[in-house]
């Protein structure tokens, strides 16, 4: 019966309409997942959504991984990173929304308020100072790291991008965007091999990541045309 209420709740939630006003669908969207949020924490304990996410039946693993997303914290990581290997390729997008929505939780509110602030910052210098403060106050936040690693990539500092996703990483091995600009970093650095291996990192946690097996493919053909030395000792 609990479970059949969770999917009852869940198909409550609007679904977009080509027809339908961006801004009112928004708007009747955030209502709804407030009314949702506060029924599945009434109702539902992080454990129990947890344990639907092994449910044969594929809307409640949607259903439970939907609230794990948004009620869920850190000890959810793992088993929601499993269900992107779902037979159903739409939970396996929504694992991955999920996720984000997850490692975007800091150990506090406050913590969770201030990367979501810092990242909507026009400013790079403002916004790096800002996840200095963060990280300073939070080492153990993989999100900062890894939102840190977005602006050095942008600037163009690829050395000190790769060093915060390798401690994102360290911090939550889940993170397959931190493992998807690691690839990246590569990219740029001149490194096709070890952008290769972070690629195929990046698709092995999340194999959903289309831009991910584009990137392989690249850079397996063009690994396969060079026999520099030097590309044999990369890092």
């Amino acid at each position: 019966m609990a479970d059949a209420l969770l999917v009852a709740w869940y198909r409550e939630l609007p679904q977009p309409r080509p027809s339908d006003d961006p801004d009112l669908w928004a708007a009747a969207w955030k209502e709804a997942v407030q009314a949702f949020r506060a029924r599945v924490r009434q109702r539902y304990g992080g454990g129990t959504l947890q344990r639907l996410l092994d449910s044969p039946e594929a809307e409640l693993r949607l259903a439970a991984v939907t609230a794990l997303g948004m009620i869920g914290g850190m000890d959810a990581n793992a088993p929601l990173a499993g269900r992107l290997h779902d037979p159903d390729p739409l939970v396996a997008r929504k694992a991955a929304d999920a996720l984000w929505e997850l490692w975007f939780r800091g150990a506090s509110d406050s913590q969770s308020r201030s990367l979501h602030q810092i990242v909507h910052l026009p400013d790079f210098q403002q916004a790096l100072a800002a996840l200095d403060d963060l990280i300073r106050e939070a080492p153990f936040f993989a999100e900062a790291y890894n939102q840190r690693a977005t602006l050095f990539f942008r600037r163009g500092e690829y050395l000190r991008s790769v060093h915060d996703c390798e401690t994102a990483l360290r911090l939550n091995p889940c993170h397959f965007g931190a493992q998807y600009g690691l690839g990246e970093c590569y990219v740029k650095l001149g490194k096709p091999r070890a952008a290769l291996r972070a690629f195929r990192l990046a698709l092995e946690i999340n194999p959903m990541m289309s831009g991910a097996a584009d990137m392989i493919r690249a850079l397996e053909e063009q690994v396969r045309g060079s026999g520099s030395p030097g590309d044999r000792h990369e890092g």
